[in-house]
């Protein structure tokens, strides 16, 4: 049985047993679609893992909302724009999917956005990190959860920058969300008295990264940011560590690394990296219990961009439930009314702009001898409070704010 069926089928007893449904359920059905990378370069941060996560959300409900049973339909988008604008149509047009979830990958969130704000339904953005989305690419309809490019670098390239690497040169994944984050980093490393000594381009996805880690070992910066995420940054490090970067005195910079990435890296090569997260597994309690049944279904702890699918999701049927509507107007007036609580934010704010604030968090990848088991990879080192990491309202570029 495929993912898709296996979720279709846990919903499929609670539409039978809850009746008619409410009146205020536009057809009688809540449906949400969601798109992920379910076998390229981001399957293994988002992908199947993310559809889990919401399925756990809406479990949390009993499978009903508001009198109505609730329905998750997947896809592979494929990281390809036109395939996810495509489905969304679909989706939209003859499916009854009331509201798109996670969207990895920029362009296809951005291709989204389009057929969302035509056809006035809510995409719920998870993985997708672009700074853009709740700038100059907002809609009104359109909500960015998990992260961003601008947290990211207010997170490591600050960081990195206060311990003296003042020298940076980037590698890029040559789309949307390589180019916001090398964007929104230079930017952080140029007004802490840094410098940008370069730049190359790398395709996306890419497996052979050799002739750009030479590019940036002659560059002599003393940073080497790679701005690019998935396997594309898995490949990028183990490169740096053949040609032997690090030793050799130079400092690699993750700007966008997730714990699944430290797995396939190795932690004895990780070792020592800090990183901008949005969520980790060990954190409390709350987050302990949550993961441990997501790694029972899954055999993986879960990255921040699952754990920010579950709560967008579990956000969305909250006000649903609250209002009794699936009105998207409605639906999208209750859910900044609320603040987000749940084991991925505490107080978190849903802004006008669609930017969920909510605190980020500066990790480092440990170093073998002081874990304790084998997901135990990563400690905090700072929190950094929401405002700081997003900025506030006033700085977004967002027309319809």
């Amino acid at each position: 049985m495929t993912l898709k069926n296996t979720l279709i089928a846990g919903v499929s007893a609670a539409s039978l047993m809850c009746g008619a449904a409410s009146a205020e359920i536009s057809d009688g059905v809540v449906k949400i679609g969601l798109m992920s990378d379910m076998s390229g370069t981001y399957s293994d941060v988002a992908g199947e893992g993310a559809a889990v996560a919401a399925q756990m959300a809406i479990e949390e409900f009993g499978g009903t909302v508001a009198g109505a049973p609730i329905e998750i339909v997947t896809a592979d988008h494929q990281n390809k724009a036109d395939i996810a604008a495509n489905k969304a149509r679909e989706w939209g047009d003859t499916g009854q999917v009331d509201a798109f979830a996670e969207l990895v990958t920029t362009s296809v969130a951005l291709a989204v956005f389009e057929v969302a704000k035509q056809q006035n339904k809510i995409a719920l953005v998870s993985g997708s990190a672009s700074s853009p989305l709740t700038g100059d690419a907002c809609i009104p309809t359109g909500l960015h959860w998990t992260y961003n490019t601008r947290a990211l670098a207010v997170g490591t390239g600050s960081a990195i920058v206060k311990e003296g690497g003042d020298s940076w040169y980037f590698l890029t994944a040559d789309y949307a969300f390589g180019e916001a984050l090398e964007r929104d980093v230079s930017a952080v490393v140029e007004a802490a008295g840094g410098t940008v000594v370069g730049s190359a381009k790398h395709p996306f996805p890419a497996s052979d990264f050799s002739s750009f880690i030479l590019q940036a070992q002659a560059s002599g910066a003393k940073v080497i940011g790679l701005a690019n995420a998935g396997a594309d940054t898995v490949n990028a490090i183990k490169a740096a560590n053949e040609f032997g970067v690090v030793a050799a005195g130079q400092k690699i910079a993750g700007l966008l690394v997730f714990m699944t990435n430290v797995k396939s890296i190795g932690q004895d090569v990780a070792q020592g990296l800090q990183m901008t997260v949005s969520f980790y597994w060990d954190m409390d309690d709350e987050t302990r219990a949550w993961s441990q049944k997501f790694y029972e279904r899954t055999g993986k702890m879960p990255t921040g961009i699952q754990a920010g699918t579950y709560s967008s999701v579990l956000h969305y049927l909250k006000a649903i439930e609250a209002t009794g509507s699936d009105d998207t107007d409605t639906v999208l007036a209750k859910m900044r009314e609320m603040p987000v609580e749940d084991m991925f934010a505490k107080g978190g704010v849903l802004r006008t702009d669609g930017r969920m604030v909510h605190d980020m968090y500066l990790a480092e990848v440990k170093k073998p001898s002081e874990s304790e088991g084998e997901w135990d990879l990563l400690k905090i080192v700072r929190t950094i409070p929401g405002e700081e990491a997003y900025g506030p309202l006033s700085e977004s570029t967002c027309p319809t704010k």
